[in-house]
């Protein structure tokens, strides 16, 4: 077979037990290394045999920070029940009872590599923050590659959760700023009696509390790329200081009136519609013009539902290490019902169900009612009870300390400081074995 061809097996603390089908595995196309659990992490491999033995935290530590698809092996006669049980469902792809089948682990280690093959595929398909490979998509990502060399502003509009800084970020990547500062000023979220100090800064003394002199947002983007995120928020009479700064490309501080040149690019961003905010009164005419010089839209995602299962493998992989669990995938029923769902809070929300689903997933793969879901397509009505928040509390308290010492539960009720017999009947109370 070709060396490129070769498959790579890693098989840790397992020389001995591997000896006698060493040949076969080789003329099965395997490349074998073998070396210790001190060794394992500075080794790559697609597949991994590791023998599961008392020091469970440590070789969780190795699982949980390579991607290669796990085997454990265990001695004779041992038990799953319990924390052991937990921990080869949750990091191991399959197990193995010692002494080895050779047609088991051979079939094993194919299956193994094709669910690698799977994981490698989807971690290229994950370079691009500006996921899908819908129309409209492929539309935008074509639309900012002859935007983003420009200087020129861009109000990028869209429904909230539809990724506008992220196009704010495309945009400054793709052009001649790019390695220079990106700065982001969410103008609907810092307070009103702030908002002038928080863009254009101050002088020392410019009023109470002002110690010391404070360069602001507009200034600390000079050379780079100025993000106004919800433009359509901004105070009237900050719309018209923005509108100097935008006609003069200069700006002063609270408390001087000595001019400072900032050279920028300006990208605003905007849900509401800023034409009738104009005809209201509610949003300066001519500030309107000079920001709209170029414009961008960021499509609903109802309106690109054939890219919900790339953009959800993407966030089960992106919120992986934060809730300690390995990545999952989806079961049809669920790929089914966020295929069948009008998605109101678009990618956000996309975004905030698949952490959930990641933290409540008790099998290999994310379930529809992990992710909120009641029948297809229909989702649940939240439960904002105090109550419901205490049981979520307590079942992923006992998941994160389960993982951390599953090799001793009397350490795991001692870091929840309970009891031992309390421990357990929280287990049975959430269902956890």
């Amino acid at each position: 077979m070709h060396k490129s061809m070769l498959r790579r097996l890693l098989a840790v603390d397992l020389s001995d037990e591997l000896n006698p089908l060493l040949s076969e595995i080789q003329n099965a196309g395997w490349e074998v290394e073998t070396c210790s659990l001190d060794e394992a992490l500075a080794r790559q491999a697609d597949v991994g045999l590791i023998r599961l033995g008392p020091c469970l935290d440590t070789i969780g530590e190795l699982l949980r920070r390579t991607p290669t698809q796990w085997i454990a092996a265990l001695p004779p006669d041992t038990s799953l029940d319990g924390s052991l049980g937990l921990f080869v469902g949750e990091w191991c792809f399959d197990f193995h009872t010692l002494p080895f089948d050779r047609t088991r682990l051979l079939n094993s280690l194919g299956h193994a590599l094709g669910m690698a093959s799977l994981r490698r595929a989807e971690q290229v398909e994950g370079d691009d923050e500006l996921l899908g490979s819908s129309l409209c998509m492929s539309e935008l990502r074509k639309l900012l590659g002859k935007l983003g060399p420009t200087d020129s502003p861009v109000l990028i509009r869209g429904e909230s959760g539809t990724g506008k800084e992220l196009v704010a970020h495309a945009l400054h990547r793709l052009s001649r700023r790019a390695e220079q500062a990106f700065v982001a000023i969410n103008c609907g979220a810092i307070p009103e009696q702030l908002i002038q100090s928080e863009l254009f800064g101050h002088e020392k003394g410019a009023f109470t509390g002002a110690h010391q002199r404070k360069i602001g947002r507009i200034e600390s983007a000079h050379g780079g790329t100025l993000f106004l995120d919800e433009i359509g928020d901004l105070p009237l009479d900050l719309q018209a200081n923005l509108l100097r700064f935008l006609q003069e490309a200069q700006i002063e501080r609270v408390g001087s009136n000595q001019p400072v040149e900032v050279n920028v690019r300006v990208l605003a961003a905007t849900h509401i519609d800023l034409e009738q905010a104009v005809e209201r009164g509610r949003f300066r005419e001519d500030l309107y013009y000079r920001l709209n010089v170029l414009q961008v839209h960021t499509s609903p995602l109802r309106e690109r539902l054939e890219d919900v299962p790339e953009l959800a493998r993407y966030f089960a992989r992106l919120y992986a290490d934060e809730v300690a669990r390995r990545p999952r995938s989806f079961s049809e029923e669920a790929l089914r019902a966020m295929g069948e769902y009008a998605w109101p809070g678009n990618v956000r929300e996309l975004a905030n169900r698949v952490r959930r689903g990641l933290v409540l997933a008790e099998g290999r793969q994310i379930e529809a009612q992990d992710l909120g879901f009641h029948g297809v397509g229909v989702p649940t009505s939240p439960d904002y009870s105090l109550e419901n928040y205490k049981m979520q509390a307590e079942k992923q308290a006992l998941s994160d300390v389960l993982r951390q010492y599953s090799a001793n539960l009397s350490r795991a009720a001692r870091a929840l400081g309970v009891s031992r017999p309390t421990f357990y009947r929280l287990l049975n109370k959430h269902g956890i074995r």
